[in-house]
């Protein structure tokens, strides 16, 4: 399931490719038929992103909402105009890879569907073909507002902030504003729950976007054990674990990837990604890049959970006795 940089990452590309456009949306498959006739022929504003979903704010005060899942994906084609600005492409399979969108020279309007098309959009320029969302579907605002209220903070609403504001869609400034308050948030809803923090950062209504990758690196970069209660994380470490997440997921937005190593812990030999962009992701078994031991595995909550065991080890006990 792509995290929440790549969906950020595919609300850009729309706004670029789509945004201020009156597009033509139709489901080639059938399913999403009604809903697609409710904003076919109308503008696409402007998208956003929370977490692992997009908004596509429309003319006519109607949103489109997509979650991609497990197995939802984008396809993007079209004439060099419709080249995206700030992102190449939108996640095409399970992982962290994009595909370049493809550019046809003589574009004389999107190719026949290919398999089970959801939904199609349609510009002068250009074409999106989604497949195999866990969600497609036309929304009110207040649907929307309900939506939104259901997820945690989301560590990228900087990133979004800073974007829109070089769009001219919202004034410039607001970005701290947001990301202070989604620590407030975020501590809050730490303070609400005992599960264990490994299993706590994957929970959206926690905190919005991160997946199984952000979730092992930042509690390994921070040295955190998965299985601290995540209401006995001490306020110092939980601002530490958000202003950390807030910049690898960043930098997500900025590449492409997920790379979540520092310089200095990196193998002088070997690609940078995927072979060096990993603390402990899918590296069980492996040595430890900062101590002595070895990367371990285990199956938590139905999702297989990384961490080093000598550098995340739990607090020891205060003695309350004394």
């Amino acid at each position: 399931m792509p995290e929440g940089h790549s969906l950020h990452r595919l609300s850009r590309q729309f706004d670029d490719v789509f945004g201020e456009q009156a597009v033509q949306v139709t489901s080639p498959q059938g399913r999403f038929a009604s809903d697609a006739a409710r904003i076919d022929g109308h503008e696409l504003e402007h998208a956003f992103a929370k977490g692992k979903q997009l908004f596509c704010r429309f003319s006519n005060d109607l949103y489109l909402r997509v979650h991609l899942g497990l197995y939802g994906a984008f396809d993007f084609g079209g004439d060099s105009l419709f080249a995206g600005a700030s992102s190449i492409g939108a996640p095409r399979r399970i992982g962290e890879r994009e595909a370049r969108m493809q550019e046809t020279a003589s574009y004389s309007g999107p190719p026949a569907p290919i398999g089970a098309v959801r939904a199609r959009i349609v510009s002068k320029h250009g074409w999106a073909d989604l497949r195999g969302p866990t969600a497609c579907e036309v929304l009110d605002i207040d649907q929307v507002q309900r939506q939104l209220a259901k997820l945690g903070p989301d560590p990228l609403a900087g990133a979004s902030a800073r974007f829109q504001a070089s769009k001219g869609q919202v004034e410039p400034g607001g970005d701290q504003r947001y990301l202070d308050a989604g620590l407030r948030e975020f501590r809050v809803n730490l303070a609400r729950t005992s599960t264990p923090i490994g299993v706590a950062l994957m929970n959206q209504n926690v905190i919005s976007g991160v997946g199984n990758i952000y979730r092992a690196e930042a509690l390994f970069r921070n040295r955190v054990s998965p299985t601290l209660p995540a209401n006995q994380l001490s306020g110092r470490t939980a601002n530490k674990l958000w202003w950390d997440i807030v910049a690898i997921m960043e930098d997500g937005v900025r590449d492409g990837k997920i790379i979540t190593t520092r310089e200095e812990d990196r193998e002088p030999e070997g690609v940078l990604w995927p072979d060096n962009a990993y603390y402990v992701y899918q590296r069980q078994g492996m040595g430890c890049r900062k101590c002595a031991g070895s990367i371990r595995l285990e199956e938590v909550a139905g999702r297989k959970l990384y961490w080093c065991p000598r550098c995340q080890k739990l607090p020891r006990s205060k003695d309350v006795s004394r």
